[in-house]
This record gives C-alpha cells, sequence and structure tokens, in this order.
C-alpha cells in the first residue's frame, strides 16, 4: 500500500532556537531522508522567509507547492498572548492557508496585533476567538490547528496559561476548529480519555527547529492529497485516507511529568497532588505536567477507544535506535554514516522503521540494529519520563546474549587497585 507522509508543523531559520539550516533546500533534503511527503513551510507570517518561500516553491495542487520533489503547505505558528476572564493567555495555534495570495491578506491583518519580522512564530496580541473569526473573514479555507495542546506554557490545556475547556478558549468559533495536535508529551490514548475531544481529529507534527527532527512525529495518508481534501479529511475524521498517526512515546516528551528541573525532582501526577504541586527540595511550585493536566480534565479510565479514532504507532527516531544499539551519540559521524547507508539503501527513514522487513534490515546493518529496530515496532522499550523542559529517556532492553558479553568483558579486565 502507498503512503503519504505528512508533518505539518515546522519552523524555519527565522524563529528563535531555530537551527540556521532550516531552509527550503535543506529542508527538502532531510525531507527526503525520513521519506516524508508534504512539509509544513513554517513561519509564513515573517517577511524575509515569505519572499524566500515566494521565490523557491512552485504551485504543484491547489493548496501544495513544490520543491525539489517535496511537497510544502503554508503554515505558521502564532503565539496568541492576551487577557481573558482576569488571565493571562498564552495560547500556540498553527494556520494554514491555501495561497500566497491569503497568507499576504492574513499578515496584513496580523501586523496589527504584533511585529512580524521579530520572529518567525510571531506574538500576537490577539484573543484565539477574535482570530478566528478574523481569519473565517479572509477565508472560510484556512484551517486553525492549536498546537502541541497540553504543554504547560504556551498552549489550550496547559497548566500555566491554557483553559479547562476548548470552548472557553474559541467560544463561538469552536466549530471552526479543524483539529487538536497532540504534542510531543501526549498520545492519542491519553487525549481519549476526555470525551469532549472525541469531535475533534488528532495530528502529530515534529515542530521541528532543526533538520534532523523532521518527522519525529507525523501523519500518514492513504495516497497523496491536496489542501481541499486534506481540510476534508480531518474534518470528516476520515479513517479510509488518513490511516494513523505517528508518535513520540509521550513519556520522551519534555513535560510529561510534574517535575522541577533545578532541584531535579520528577513525580507522578499523584505524588505531586498529595505534595500541593511543591517542590519537597525548595518548596517552590513545580511546574504541573501533560498528564497531569489530563488526570485532572478526562472523564474516562485509561484504555478508551472512541468511536471513529485514528489509530497511532509509536515510534523511536532511527538515529537514536543506531546511537543506542552502537553506544554512541546521536550526532557522531558512525551513527550518521550508518543511518544514512540504512536510508539510501531502503529509500527513508520511516520504509526502515514501518515497513522493511527486519531479516533485509538485518542483511544492511547487522543483527542488533535491526532487532532493535524490532523491538521498538513492538514496543519493548523502557521510558524514564521528561518533565519540566527535560526529555524522557527511551531505552531499548539489550537481548541476554549481549548482557552476558558485557559481563563476561567485564570480568577479563583487570582491576588497577
Amino acid at each position: 500500500m502507498s503512503k503519504f507522509i505528512a508533518d505539518l508543523h515546522i519552523h524555519s531559520k527565522y524563529s528563535r532556537a531555530t537551527s540556521k539550516n532550516m531552509d527550503i533546500p535543506t529542508i527538502s533534503k532531510y525531507a527526503k531522508y525520513k521519506a516524508i511527503d508534504l512539509v509544513g513551510t513554517g513561519d509564513f507570517t515573517h517577511p524575509a522567509w515569505f519572499s524566500e518561500l515566494k521565490k523557491m516553491l512552485k504551485e504543484y495542487r491547489y493548496g501544495l507547492y513544490e520543491y525539489d520533489g517535496v511537497k510544502f503547505i503554508l503554515q505558521v505558528e502564532v503565539n496568541n498572548n492576551y487577557v481573558k476572564k482576569g488571565k493571562l493567555r498564552r495560547i500556540h495555534n498553527i494556520i494554514y492557508v491555501p495561497s500566497f495570495e491569503i497568507a499576504e491578506k492574513v499578515n496584513k491583518f496580523f501586523s496589527k496585533f504584533g511585529e512580524l519580522g521579530s520572529d518567525g512564530r510571531p506574538t500576537l496580541n490577539l484573543d484565539s476567538e477574535v482570530m478566528v473569526k478574523k481569519l473565517m473573514e479572509i477565508s472560510e479555507e484556512i484551517m486553525i490547528v492549536p498546537a502541541h495542546i497540553w504543554t504547560p506554557w504556551f498552549s489550550l490545556f496547559g497548566s500555566h496559561s491554557g483553559f479547562n475547556s476548548i470552548e472557553e478558549c474559541f467560544g463561538s468559533m469552536t466549530d471552526r476548529i479543524v483539529a487538536l495536535e497532540t504534542g510531543l508529551s501526549s498520545d492519542p490514548p491519553m487525549n481519549w480519555r476526555w470525551s469532549s475531544l472525541d469531535r475533534f481529529v488528532l495530528i502529530s507534527n515534529s515542530d521541528a527547529h532543526s533538520p534532523s527532527r523532521l518527522g519525529r512525529e507525523a501523519n500518514v495518508f492513504y495516497k497523496e492529497v491536496d489542501y481541499r481534501e486534506l481540510r476534508e479529511i480531518l474534518l470528516k475524521k476520515d479513517r479510509e485516507r488518513f490511516l494513523f498517526t505517528i508518535e513520540f512515546f509521550p513519556e520522551e516528551g519534555k513535560y510529561h511529568y510534574d517535575g522541577h528541573r533545578k532541584c531535579n525532582i520528577s513525580m507522578k501526577p499523584k505524588d505531586s497532588i498529595i505534595n500541593n504541586n511543591i517542590c519537597p527540595v525548595c518548596g517552590r511550585k513545580i511546574t504541573v505536567g501533560v498528564l497531569h493536566r489530563v488526570e485532572v480534565l478526562s472523564d474516562r479510565e485509561e484504555g478508551y477507544v472512541p468511536e471513529k479514532a485514528i489509530p497511532f504507532k509509536h515510534l523511536i527516531p532511527l538515529e537514536e535506535i543506531i546511537a543506542e544499539t552502537l553506544h554512541q551519540g546521536r550526532d557522531t559521524m558512525k551513527v550518521k554514516n550508518e543511518y544514512m547507508k540504512l536510508v539510501k539503501y531502503f529509500g527513508g527513514e520511516f520504509k526502515v522503521l514501518l515497513d522493511v522487513d527486519i531479516k533485509d534490515i538485518e542483511t544492511v546493518a547487522g543483527s542488533e540494529i535491526a532487532e532493535n529496530i524490532r523491538k521498538v515496532r513492538d514496543e519493548e522499550v523502557e521510558v524514564i519520563p521528561g518533565y519540566d523542559g527535560v526529555f524522557g529517556i527511551i531505552k531499548i532492553p539489550e537481548t541476554p546474549k549481549k548482557r552476558e558479553k558485557k559481563v563476561e568483558k567485564s570480568k577479563g579486565q583487570r582491576s588497577l587497585f
């Protein structure tokens, strides 16, 4: 079966804390390494990036553009920063538009509420509900998706500046929301625990700030889609055309558990609730994480699957699997060389992670890498959850045979003392 893989939320080199290599040629090159077919442009509100996009991208199908065989959709993430019901709100929303003409109108509107040239992800003094209403007046084809909806900072349900329902945020414009983005620290089963979210389709994206992070989360469709088809699939939660999402193990996200990074304190929600959300070391407030917020707002037990829910698959990026297997850093040449050998031979990272027979991987990369890819497919992993900005750790258990080899090796080593 053919697949059309889409990573619909990234950033450009004009966003803060983003690699200078996040330009169209490099993004396209890494999309091919990953076997990603469609990528968000990121940051179309930034004047310099908008100029580059218009110069480099060629129209392909309705609402889709192309560069060197990779398709792009015009996308930006904005930071809505405003006061509502007496509380400061900082909500990140993703905006998709079908044309440069509509993007120009959106940019003109947004320029009234913030400095678009200061950051690829602009901060706007603009209520989310008002924003959606005005965008619908520009074009009803514009898609609005709340970004990483559970992250403590800057999200729809975030513990620090979010809301306790989607209606509190978007009011009369709630039905104009096309989808919800799970974010790295949550996955579909966590979102399925809250019945209020059943009407929305869940999507997953990388939010990449560097080329190698493309596709760490993504969406898999049955075949190529244009802008209108994508919008229709999302609105209808079309399981025949939207096959599944690719997810981080949510524990790997940097806000999964509660905690206090300065004191190296990580806490399960039940423990932080007992402790009144106070750090037991310094006595200050901890950062309440995603799992805690899900526990507070959900109305279902773990394991519930709503009708028409889009399936999902947990994966670990191929470079991380190789690095773990070789006991090397992810960015070392040894790992990069092994990675490139696999993606070039089999036609892309996702083909290796999802489709290629393990025996075929073994012939190219050896038995240990092949076996660890199988373990990830079968979710045979160990997890140390992330907290308060610290990424979690996902470890692939060693085989008994490999552990025995390590023990034998250590026995054979002489002590200096």
